[in-house]
């Protein structure tokens, strides 16, 4: 079903591809079936997205997306002034937990991420910047999702293997001074490491570098 967001029909479109695409590649009839799209009105638009190297194509033919976009997603995360602010805690939960740590802002529906810091050890979570993901799936997401819900008696959320099998994560929100979510910090790793309930091991750190986040950012 095509979406209708922004009242521009073919930037609308352009984007569902592109988000349809976020998934894998996609042969033509696939992205067809996941935007809802006409057919004729997709390939034009994956054509014209390739052209401007927004999309490519993979060595089977599929459509799959473009390099440029690596390089517009490094400005943007470049630009979140909240990404620079947070360096300091982030490099100190890494520190102090010896996991890869990562901080996700909100961008529509879904969750993208401006920092990250990988584990020191040889099995770590990677997430690179500027990957975007769902909401409400990982505790990053539902803790996004929740926005003013998720950090009342419960401080931090966990989960283990729920966005990816084989990896746990603890996070907690971001608030500004009226209380609203505009972050999620993280801690994630192997279940292996960290346990089914990474939590009772790092949900502590996890609020304590949330917490000299805003006073970085001047949030509270």
């Amino acid at each position: 079903m095509e979406r209708i967001v922004s009242g521009v029909g073919v930037l609308d479109k352009s984007v569902a591809v592109l988000d349809a695409l976020a998934a894998g590649p996609r042969s033509l009839n696939e992205l067809v079936e996941a935007t809802g799209v006409a057919r004729a009105t997709t390939h034009r638009l994956a054509v014209a997205l390739e052209a401007h190297g927004l999309v490519r194509r993979d060595p089977e033919g599929r459509f799959a997306l473009g390099v440029r976009l690596a390089a517009l997603g490094r400005a943007a995360v470049e630009a979140v002034p909240l990404a620079a602010v947070a360096a300091d805690a982030l490099e100190s939960l890494r520190e102090a937990t010896s996991e890869s740590v990562q901080l996700y802002v909100r961008q529509g529906d879904r969750r993208v991420c401006v920092a990250a810091l990988e584990s020191p050890h040889g099995l770590r979570t990677i997430v690179p910047m500027g990957a975007s993901l769902p909401l409400g799936v990982g505790s990053a997401g539902r803790v996004l999702a929740a926005d003013g819900d998720s950090g009342g008696a419960v401080p931090w959320l966990e989960s283990a293997g729920e966005r990816e099998a084989g990896v746990a994560s603890v996070s907690a929100p971001v608030r500004d001074r009226d209380g609203a979510v505009v972050a999620a910090v993280s801690v994630s790793g192997p279940i292996e490491r960290t346990t089914r309930n990474p939590g009772t091991r790092y949900g502590d750190a996890v609020v304590r570098a949330a917490r000299k986040i805003e006073r970085a950012a001047g949030l509270r």
